[in-house]
């Protein structure tokens, strides 16, 4: 069943057969190669540009609906839809996409040593950016749970060999450390799909002719138990954890963000980690209201853990590329306690940092890269006095820095905002004490801007070459975006918003209300407006109005 064009379906498609093709090119063929895919990213960014403007954005349910039936013994559908929270997600992959194939045209170029072993492959290279996009689409867009699990699972082929294949000296070590982390997350993940699934059938196998079902709204009108709920919860939240990355679980991000290649930085950093703070709000909550609102406290300690250990080691670092991965350590803190605060404007700033975030780190990885291209050393120490030489490089980098430390004016700092302001209804000392990052970022920015672009030139930068026209295309799109939706984000908050408040709403978590106390009689056995305890029951025993049945 499809409702209307399948444009989710052709937007994956596009570049997964564009990936099929280029892996047939005759060796010997890179400029096509590469002329091939930036055309076929960009042929899927104006699709995504269509299908947003064929978005309906005052409605607040899944839009562009694509249902077929997949495994038939087990409930299984190609299920696809989008709602703002997907849409804008799907929008940022399309968007950096041909981004980061025009900044990686040289990235995949024969390198004396390499080819012999057959390690460097320019097909190989932009046919797995091209496969990477298709699942990325997918796993944003999927509303079947199995599906989602299968998207999950196969990002991480094309990311892998990414690194493993196109990285840095220590590439072997992190694609692995990469791989096994995820795929210890992905098991979690598969106990609790397979647990839903059987309690589905258990609930549902008269009406689905004895099978269970993975239909994300169906299995979040199961009534689970409060125990069952908490452990099935913790499959999904560990996966989503690692994923994201949540401090703890964070350790196989700087040296995957290190080693990858500047491209596939971009990609992993800015958009596939994002699949694991999409899964809270979307699989995490809906499904498992009462152990969300339950463990909500101990989440946002991690997360407040995670802004201040990533802004600390950040300081610390030698490593550009070690010291941009840290950094957002930092900022998924943020956007998991802005989910897990459980109001509208926590959630919608979450994910509207989720796209800042992808924008501004993608921008500083993108700087970072120029930055190697001329030095070929990723080391702050052997920088020094940029801006002489190359004035416009460095203003970007300013730009693309001053984002990543929320400055007014830019994007992030809207997101930023919300997000604590969002927090503080619910958990004043927590937002206060996640403010201490704001200064802490400030510090690490500045202090690397400074040591790179200002004081006297480094020997051997004095000829450095300032931003080319194709580094200018690469990063001015990134950097306009940034100050555009700093001073008008109306747009892309009025597409968040209602799915986001209708995600809080199913699971019947109000904003809280006015603090001020309102005069009720005694007598009246009524209570002032906002005083419900949110965190008291599964919500299916909870009424529409707030109150307890």
């Amino acid at each position: 069943m499809t409702q209307g064009f399948p444009w989710l379906t052709v937007i994956g498609a596009i570049p997964l057969a564009g990936a099929f093709l280029l892996a047939l090119v005759p060796a010997g063929r890179d400029l096509f190669v590469k002329q091939a895919a930036l055309v076929i990213s960009l042929v899927v960014l104006v699709l995504a540009i269509a299908m947003s403007a064929n978005y309906d954005t005052d409605a607040a349910g899944f839009q562009f609906v694509s249902d077929y039936s997949w495994i038939n013994q087990f409930g299984v559908h190609y299920s696809v839809a989008a709602d703002g929270i997907a849409l804008v997600l799907i929008d940022l992959v399309a968007v950096l996409v041909p981004i980061v194939i025009l900044a990686s045209w040289h990235d995949a170029d024969p390198v004396e040593g390499r080819n012999r072993f057959g390690i460097r492959s320019v097909r190989g290279f932009f046919a797995l950016m091209l496969a990477l996009e298709a699942v990325l689409v997918g796993v944003f867009a999927a509303t079947d749970v199995f599906l989602f699990y299968v998207f999950f699972e196969a990002m991480l082929i094309p990311m892998y060999f990414l690194i493993g294949s196109f990285g840095g000296p220590g590439r072997s070590y992190a694609s692995v450390k990469f791989l096994l982390y995820s795929l210890f997350g992905g098991l979690l993940m598969l106990a609790s799909v397979i647990g839903l699934y059987v309690e589905s059938r258990n609930q549902f196998g008269d009406e689905t002719g004895g099978h269970g079902t993975f239909d994300l709204f169906a299995l979040s009108q199961l009534h689970l138990s409060h125990s069952l709920q908490i452990w099935l919860f913790l499959g999904f939240f560990m996966a989503f954890a690692i994923k994201a990355p949540l401090w703890p679980f964070h350790t196989w991000l700087p040296d995957a963000g290190a080693e990858a290649p500047i491209g596939a930085s971009v990609l992993l950093v800015g958009v596939l980690d994002k699949v694991g703070t999409f899964g809270f709000i979307r699989y995490c909550i809906p499904l498992f209201p009462y152990a969300s609102k339950t463990l909500a406290p101990y989440i946002i300690a991690l997360a407040i853990v995670g802004v201040l250990y990533g802004a600390l080691v950040a300081m610390a670092q030698r490593d550009m590329k070690r010291l941009v991965s840290y950094t957002s350590i930092a900022h998924f803190g943020y956007i998991a306690m802005g989910v897990f605060a459980f109001t509208s404007q926590g959630g919608t700033g979450a994910v509207f940092y989720m796209v800042n975030h992808g924008l501004s780190t993608g921008a500083l990885f993108l700087i970072v890269g120029f930055l190697i291209a001329r030095r070929g050393s990723r080391n702050v120490d052997d920088y020094s006095g940029l801006s002489k030489p190359a004035p416009l490089l460095a203003g970007a980098f300013l730009i693309a820095g001053l984002s990543s430390l929320a400055l007014p004016g830019l994007s992030t700092f809207v997101s930023e905002f919300l997000v604590l302001v969002g927090t503080f209804t619910r958990y004043g000392a927590a937002a206060i004490v996640a403010t201490v990052g704001i200064v802490l970022a400030a510090l690490y920015i500045l202090w690397l801007y400074q040591r790179t672009c200002q004081g006297p030139i480094r020997a051997g930068l004095e000829t450095a070459k300032d931003l080319s026209a194709r580094e200018a295309f690469v990063i001015a799109p990134l950097l306009a975006m940034l100050v555009f939706l700093g001073f008008y984000p109306k747009p892309m908050l009025d597409v968040i918003r209602p799915s986001v408040t209708a995600i809080y709403d199913s699971v019947h978590s109000k904003d809280p209300g006015p603090t001020a106390k309102t005069a009720v009689p005694a007598e009246s056995g009524q209570l002032p407006h906002g005083s419900f305890d949110w965190i008291g029951a599964n919500s299916h025993d909870v009424a529409t109005d707030g109150a307890s049945k």
